[in-house]
């Protein structure tokens, strides 16, 4: 009698990549919260494909400071999936960038995943007039969450325009 049983292969332990297509930025003013704003890029095919549908130039006031929220969503799906809702699930996982150019606007992550920054929130204050690009650079981190962006693999990365005025 011969024992035909063989070790069943596990699954992948870590989840597949997120399918990332919009990013909305819902910005309040600190001052004035009836002041709502929302800047969103999408792509409803994804990498590749048709270019973008809307990418959307971040406008906002001088000498104002934003509460900031990121919803993630993949639109190419009916309904729509709300992937921030995962990321949040998988905090200890994910790690959201920013990098504003000059010194106009400066971003604070507020939220974070028990012990490292997450980013999911933030605030956002717009020093002075003028013009420059704001990088949203979103990392998957499993096994790898520092606090810093350099490891893990990039789940979505967008160069917002943004203006500023007085």
């Amino acid at each position: 009698c011969k024992d035909d049983s063989t070790p069943v292969d596990k699954p992948d332990e870590h989840n597949e990549e997120e399918v990332i297509t919009s990013l909305e930025l819902h910005l309040t003013d600190s001052a004035n919260q009836t002041n709502k704003l929302m800047f969103a890029f999408r792509d409803k095919d994804g990498d590749g494909g048709a270019a973008p549908t809307q990418f959307d130039t971040i406008r906002l006031e001088d000498s104002t400071t934003y509460i900031a929220s990121i919803i993630l969503l993949n639109e190419s799906e009916t309904p729509a999936d709300t992937i921030s809702n995962e990321v949040k699930e998988e905090a200890d996982e994910h790690l959201f960038c920013f990098t504003p150019s000059g010194n106009n606007l400066s971003v604070d992550i507020t939220d974070n995943d028990g012990a490292l920054p997450l980013g999911l929130e933030s605030k956002w204050t717009a020093v002075t007039a003028g013009n420059g690009t704001v990088k949203i650079l979103l990392k998957h981190q499993p096994d790898a969450k520092t606090g810093s962006c350099d490891p893990g693999e990039t789940d979505i990365e967008l160069d917002f325009q943004y203006e500023i005025k007085n």
